[in-house]
């Protein structure tokens, strides 16, 4: 087979708008040429074969003959071709594949941080290359005709005044109780770091984290964080905080543009921020569409809440709505008066307390708002407020629904 000296002419003749240019490297030829056969299809227009990996120096000249795909073979000499996949990226727009004869969930994700958009495991079964060529088409620019700019999901940030707040209880049930009221595509993100536990509380063991996609934001798009997610048994995905405890100091442009990739790819997505208030210069408060700030009728809690409101939150508007947690009229004998006075406004939501409850839905990790109680009311309403519900009508509704 020919080397990356054999790359002719033959190129400068493609011209198909409905299929691709490969090159395809691997110096295994029976791998290879297993890989060729599965790429010859109605997608792939020219296939150039490389024997042998390329010098990283070479990497430029061989994208000079604007391939649209780049597929390398990982298992001959590993280290060197995440090299080479990270060389192929930082070189043109190709979109770069790689294969091996190994699921190895780490070998993936390396790959990953090294660009590659396509993970193809050796041999091939059925149509998964074509599926993969496909997308490769779609994501190709000269392929793509202008779209019409879908409109950006909401972004709904929860913050607590104070740890110990409930903010995680109180974000992760509200997402999945927004899910199912809207029946959109909604997406929790844990950036309650590095502690974070709504994947705990949700019962969902994820194998990627919000970590990764903050290691990895450059290269962060639409496919990226799709492999990164989780899926709860209600329907939303989930962006879990780490496993394990690292520390973590994340970029506010890592932050950023993990907001943005979601609210492209979400109807709706909604933040755990913990009480990281070192995220106040990221977009999170800029963007959000409301921002609820989760407090407890406490001397504490509520001169956090007075401070921060007045630090951050004086032109917030309408944006910001008090939570006030585990709620009680008796609590320490403070009435409605110096609650709203302390918080410079009405609290928007109360949300009462029932420990047993709470912690019977933890200890099984089932959401709260999966059964009846009166928590799971105070959220249900909360989210049918973001996406746009009335309770009342929503309830009449379902009684037409059953008698007519």
């Amino acid at each position: 087979m020919g080397s990356n000296m054999a790359v002719t002419d033959q190129f400068e003749a493609f011209g198909s708008s409905s299929t691709l240019s490969i090159v395809l490297i691997g110096p295994d030829e029976m791998r290879r040429r297993s890989a060729a056969r599965a790429l010859a299809g109605p997608q792939a227009g020219y296939i150039q074969e490389l024997d042998l990996y390329p010098k990283l120096d070479e990497v430029p000249r061989i994208m000079e003959k604007n391939f649209d795909v780049v597929v390398i073979d990982l298992d001959d000499k590993q280290e060197y071709a995440l090299e080479l996949v990270e060389a192929f990226c930082a070189t043109g727009s190709a979109t770069v594949m790689v294969y091996s004869t190994q699921m190895d969930s780490e070998l993936m994700l390396r790959c990953m941080r090294a660009g590659a958009r396509e993970f193809l495991h050796h041999p091939f079964s059925g149509s998964t290359m074509a599926e993969a060529l496909v997308r490769a088409l779609v994501r190709r620019p000269a392929a793509r005709v202008a779209p019409v700019q879908a409109s950006e999901g909401k972004l709904l940030v929860f913050i607590g005044a104070k740890g110990g707040s409930g903010v995680t209880t109180l974000a992760s049930n509200f997402a999945v109780s927004l899910g199912r009221e809207s029946n959109k595509k909604t997406l929790l993100i844990d950036l309650d770091l590095p502690l974070g536990d709504a994947a705990l509380g949700l019962g969902i063991t994820a194998e990627y984290s919000t970590l990764n996609a903050l290691e990895s934001s450059s290269r962060l798009d639409a496919n990226f964080l799709s492999r990164l997610l989780a899926k709860h048994s209600s329907g939303i995905s989930v962006l879990a905080a780490p496993g394990k405890l690292t520390q973590v100091q994340p970029a506010m442009e890592a932050i950023n543009k993990l907001i943005t990739v979601a609210k492209q790819n979400f109807d709706y997505v909604v933040v755990d921020a913990g009480s990281r208030l070192d995220m106040a210069g990221s977009t999170l408060f800029d963007e959000a569409e409301t921002i609820y700030l989760v407090t407890q009728v406490g001397i504490p809690e509520l001169r956090n809440s007075n401070r921060l409101i007045s630090e951050f939150f004086t032109t917030a508007g309408p944006k910001l709505e008090v939570v006030l947690n585990r709620y009680s009229q008796r609590t320490l004998g403070i009435d409605e008066e110096h609650i709203t006075k302390a918080l410079t406004r009405p609290a928007r939501w109360k949300v009462p307390g029932d420990y047993a409850t709470a912690r019977r839905t933890q200890d099984t990790a089932t959401p709260l708002v999966l059964e009846d109680s009166p928590i799971s009311r105070v959220i249900r309403q909360m989210a049918m407020a973001a996406c746009g519900l009335v309770a009342g009508k929503e309830k009449k509704k379902k009684l037409i629904n059953l008698f007519g």
